[in-house]
């Protein structure tokens, strides 16, 4: 094949078409200008990872958590968001910002925008990220998790349908398979890009893809957007960036996101003359299992948990207060990599999978994602666990399934690292945890938590268990669950001003360059700090893409 070489310009290119992409480019379009959009992987690819996500967004006082009894404000949205940040750097300056922003548009905006294009919400709010703590500390006072209808798939396909709808017209031009590793200046300011074309793929969604090279191409454009998401995918990146208070970083981790999150961008933009910061900040999850059907390599899906299951470390020891299913991630995760160790133990039972796990991904839930009204009460109302939880179970490598306490600890300690399990530590645990069930008041916060949780009737509907005894034969078969880190999204990146203007280490903005999404920690170069509390990440990208867009479209 003969190498070629293909220019173009625009008034607005975008590099990486996940969500953020394409908000910021739907809002240019909406303004008038034209578009050139580029991606290193196949359009099979197209809306990047918000297709594969749960389509989980963050809003205040929302319609549907009113009409579930939820009293939410600005003020206490406030409250937990900086209460989870723990913004202490001079860095920080432009995320608090951007918080401040952000926490307002998912107060006013955010719900009717997203309605006026036809997308629309599951009704039960999930409570993530719970906290545990006290009033000030980490975590979501209420609960604040919008499902999407359609899950992420649905939230793309808004958006996309624009810029198709933009491409049918001769306005956007969409250049897959076109590696960027250049950003071209002129006197100062960026003026574009320049890069590898690379060889046709039919890789599927998901799918790894060649690097080969055909060719190479250059775009000139009057604004130039980095959308092209973080460093997830990329381990050794994960690992040279791992802050010293997560403690060491696994020597085994299970990826929530395919390998084309490799960060690559990130360099060519601080090549540009960007300030990265806060590269230290990440967010990985503690209950990643093993996927029995994988799309790419080391391929992960997340637990989302109930707060029912017993957390045991991997020598049997159980986590401490408020370290329980669902409510401190990042804390989790600390705790944890002290252990030594690189996998945990869920230990529960069936009565609790059926009622409380819900697997993160839109391919892993296929009644919310396929509108399936009959089948979603089937899976989230009916007896037994939900078809892609029964598949991990019967497939999963992670998963033992037994009928007596006995049977699962020889299961767990023949899975590879199992021989650290003390079987007479997890008698010993899930035995005095079961004694407290027997009253109505307990000294066991996490049964305490539990009881507490079944007063908001959305948990107590479709997503907590009625508290029982683990041991009890009539709630069984025994369930362990091995849990491993999973990668999945970057915290901090290009540092950029409310406009989505890239700023440049002196805090002067580089002309020409902006960012968006995950590139930009979701705004701000760090939007949610030290921590996140769920459903923020797709909203970072709608708000940092739609800022970005409009600016864009007003400089060019």
């Amino acid at each position: 094949m003969s190498a070629t070489h293909t220019s173009h310009a625009t008034d607005v290119l975008i590099i990486g078409w996940g969500l953020a992409g394409l908000v910021a480019a739907s809002e240019a379009l909406a303004a008038g200008k034209r578009v050139v959009i580029v991606d290193q992987e196949p359009r099979s690819n197209l809306g990047g990872q918000a297709w594969w996500s749960f389509g989980g967004l963050f809003f205040v006082d929302s319609p549907e958590q009113r009409r579930m009894g939820i009293a939410d404000s600005l003020d206490l949205a406030r409250q937990d968001w900086f209460g989870t940040a723990g913004f202490d750097r001079e860095d920080d300056a432009w995320p608090r910002r951007w918080a401040e922003a952000y926490l307002q548009f998912a107060h006013q905006e955010k719900r009717a925008w997203l309605r006026e294009k036809g997308i629309g919400f599951f009704p039960v709010v999930g409570w993530a990220e719970r906290g545990g703590y006290n009033a000030t500390g980490p975590g979501n006072s209420v609960p604040r998790f919008h499902v999407t209808w359609g899950t992420g798939p649905a939230l793309v396909a808004a958006f996309q349908a624009e810029v198709e709808a933009g491409e049918s017209s001769g306005r956007v031009t969409i250049l897959p398979r076109h590696r960027v590793t250049s950003l071209t200046s002129s006197d100062g300011t960026v003026t574009g890009a320049s890069g590898d074309i690379l060889a046709p793929s039919g890789a599927g969604r998901g799918y790894a893809s060649s690097r080969e090279t055909v060719g190479s191409f250059q775009i000139t454009a009057g604004a130039t957007l980095v959308s092209s998401g973080g460093i997830g995918g990329n381990h050794d990146l994960v690992r040279q960036h791992w802050p010293a208070r997560l403690g060491v970083p696994p020597a085994e981790m299970i990826a929530g996101v395919p390998a084309y999150v490799d960060g690559s961008m990130l360099a060519v933009a601080e090549e540009a003359g960007t300030r990265l910061i806060n590269r230290d900040r990440m967010w990985h999850y503690v209950e990643g299992i093993q996927n029995w059907d994988p799309v790419w390599a080391n391929h992960g899906i997340r637990i989302l948990p109930g707060p029912s299951s017993v957390w045991l470390d991997a020598t049997g020891n159980r986590l401490p207060v408020p370290l329980y299913p669902g409510f401190d991630t990042l804390g989790t995760l600390a705790h944890l990599r002290a252990t030594g160790h690189d996998h945990s133990w869920f230990v529960l039972s069936k009565k609790i999978i059926e009622k409380e796990f819900t697997l993160s991904g839109s391919e892993q839930n296929p009644d919310l994602t396929g509108k399936d009204v009959a089948l979603l009460a089937r899976s989230r109302l009916g007896k037994g666990a939900a078809a892609p939880v029964q598949a991990f179970m019967d497939h999963g490598a992670d998963f033992v399934v037994r009928d007596t306490l006995d049977e699962l600890i020889v299961g767990m300690r023949a899975q590879p690292g199992g021989d650290a399990l003390d079987p007479a530590r997890v008698r010993f645990e899930i035995e005095a945890r079961d004694r407290e069930i027997d009253n109505d008041f307990t000294k066991d916060a996490q049964i305490a938590m539990l009881r507490s949780a079944r007063a908001y009737r959305g948990d107590k509907l479709i997503r907590t268990a009625a508290p029982h005894r683990i041991l009890d034969p009539g709630a069984g078969p025994l369930i362990a669950v091995k849990l491993h880190v999973l990668t999945r999204k970057s915290l901090g990146g290009i540092e950029t001003d409310l406009t989505g203007r890239a700023l440049a280490p002196s805090g002067i903005p580089v002309p020409g360059l902006y960012a968006a999404g995950e590139a930009s920690g979701f705004g701000g170069g760090g939007v949610h700090g030290y921590r996140a509390l769920e459903g923020t990440f797709l909203g970072g990208c709608l708000f940092s893409g739609r800022l970005a867009g409009r600016a864009m479209a007003s400089a060019t």
